[in-house]
């Protein structure tokens, strides 16, 4: 039992020394800066933004069961789902797609249910659409859970008329047809929705195109997308996939420096060569070392947007990144096209590309993470359209420890090495406080950390961590708490910061003055 003597801040300092001190030499300990006086740009909250397509099990029987079903809903959104993103807080949503979005045309998805068109899903497995999931339902999942919608619109099977009027669908206050349609579906007010992307992967499925025929075609599509209502749009462009530079010049070109975007849309697929739950240490490395690729993208992808743009007035967005690893048959036949199992390598994952997005404040402006729900790294897990359990995954918590980052301004880090299997690290501050992240993707290395602070007078701090020493640990619907964070030591005395990163960690230590 602690003494009346030994103060909270005295207990934590000095368990967490003594627990520090038992794992490593302090002559081999890793050591790390934070530069707090030198500021890089504000941690967007928009970096922990989500995508949801009409893939698999993503939407119906993930997001949307309908209000019928059994299943406990609200209004038809699977109420368990909704309670967790409400709680994860997620800043955007992307919809209907991907791929899906090309091919989909919004007018199917308005009106009396029984009366909306079922469409096949050329892209996704072939099963026919009912299209009870449209902008309607979007927008009320959106209002659920406090998300900004971003509208992926169809340009590859599309035409400019579609596009421009679904614009006016959403937006227009009243008085025109179209939004006397809206009016007359059960939407009163504007969507007033900001965030269009103007076609998806139109160098693959939304296409296939050259850079130079889907620049017409974003100069011809975006001549009619306008400002209904006062809501001036965020035009996003399909730029590249990966860090495809031949498509980026050639497309700006042909846009010209006077039409730029308002978005610039890359995709950046983090690949692996096993099924989720049957890593090897080796494959998990493999699939590590592809994340210095993503750094690289976003800044040469700014680098080149800036010859164009120095105003910065484009921003680079990431909105499909994540770990894709290779499908199990039988459970894309029970749960899905695509479904995967998030484990303790995949939180790894999202903790190393969200460090990214913190270190390049200055050079992102939105990341969206593909996807949603039992779709690819998932936050979320359902058992189908039919069962009721929602689980949250390793990838879930790993976006809970690093929520104290948002809206802060990033700050400058320093870490001994530069491999991509090394201690990887991101810091934000506020007024009162110095948020910083670990992700140890090591397999074998316990790390014991010491930290210098630099411009920030830390005097306390507390810590949560994410571990498992099992790179295939995961959270399942029959022992859905597996993997969840826990409090962890921290120590913090005298402009330096001490703590444990056991291998395969996401740690965030939140520091006070």
């Amino acid at each position: 039992m602690m003494s009346e003597s030994l103060t909270r801040r005295q207990f934590v300092r000095t368990a967490a020394v003594a627990s520090l001190g038992t794992l490593l030499p302090a002559a081999t300990a890793t050591k790390v800066s934070v530069l707090a006086d030198t500021e890089i740009g504000t941690v967007r909250p928009q970096f922990h933004s989500h995508f949801a397509e009409h893939l698999g099990s993503c939407v119906y029987g993930g997001l949307w069961v309908g209000r019928n079903s059994p299943i406990p809903n609200i209004d038809g959104y699977r109420k368990d789902a909704v309670t967790y993103l409400k709680e994860l807080g997620i800043p955007v949503l992307r919809w209907p797609g991907g791929c899906f979005a090309d091919d989909y045309h919004w007018r199917d998805g308005i009106g009396p249910y029984g009366k909306r068109p079922k469409r096949v899903n050329l892209h996704w497995g072939g099963y026919v659409e009912d299209n009870s999931f449209g902008i309607h339902e979007f927008m009320g999942l959106c209002k659920l859970i406090g998300a900004e919608p971003y509208i992926a619109g169809n340009v590859g099977s599309g035409s400019p008329d579609e596009l421009r009027n679904w614009v006016e669908y959403c937006n227009h206050p009243g008085g025109s047809t179209l939004s006397d349609e809206r009016i007359a579906n059960g939407a009163r007010e504007p969507f007033n929705i900001r965030y269009w992307g103007v076609g998806n992967e139109n160098w693959g499925c939304g296409g296939p195109m050259t850079p130079e025929h889907y620049g017409e075609m974003y100069r011809i599509f975006t001549n009619y997308m306008r400002t209904f209502g006062g809501t001036q749009l965020f035009l996003v462009a399909c730029g590249p996939n990966g860090n495809d530079m031949r498509w980026s010049r050639n497309l700006l070109s042909t846009i010209g420096a006077g039409r730029l975007p308002n978005g610039w849309s890359t995709h950046f697929y983090e690949g692996g060569d096993l099924a989720p739950t049957k890593f090897t240490t080796d494959a998990m490395y493999k699939q590590f070392r592809v994340f210095p690729n993503v750094e690289q993208c976003i800044v040469a992808q700014r680098a080149l947007l800036d010859s164009y743009d120095p105003r910065r007035r484009c921003g680079v967005i990431l909105d499909e990144w994540g770990v894709w690893d290779q499908m199990v048959p039988a459970e894309e036949r029970s749960n899905g096209r695509l479904w995967q199992q998030s484990t303790m390598r995949s939180a790894v994952g999202a903790g190393l590309g969200l460090n990214i997005f913190n270190r390049l404040a200055d050079k992102l402006y939105m990341a969206n993470i593909a996807q949603m729900v039992n779709v690819l790294q998932s936050i979320l897990l359902t058992d189908g359209p039919e069962g009721k359990n929602t689980v949250r995954t390793s990838t879930y918590y790993a976006f809970q420890l690093f929520k104290a980052h948002r809206s802060n301004m990033a700050v400058k880090v320093e870490t001994e090495s530069s491999d991509p299997l090394s201690l990887s690290m991101s810091a934000s501050k506020s007024a009162s406080e110095l948020v910083v992240s670990f992700v140890n993707p090591s397999a074998t290395a316990d790390l014991e950390v010491d930290c210098t602070v630099r411009g920030f007078p830390a005097r306390s701090g507390t810590a949560r961590i994410l571990h498992s020493a099992d790179l295939n640990a995961c959270n399942t619907f029959e022992n859905p708490d597996a993997l969840a964070p826990k409090a962890h030591n921290v120590a913090v005395e005298g402009g330096r910061v001490r703590l444990e990163a056991p291998a395969l960690s996401v740690i965030t230590a939140i520091l006070h003055v």
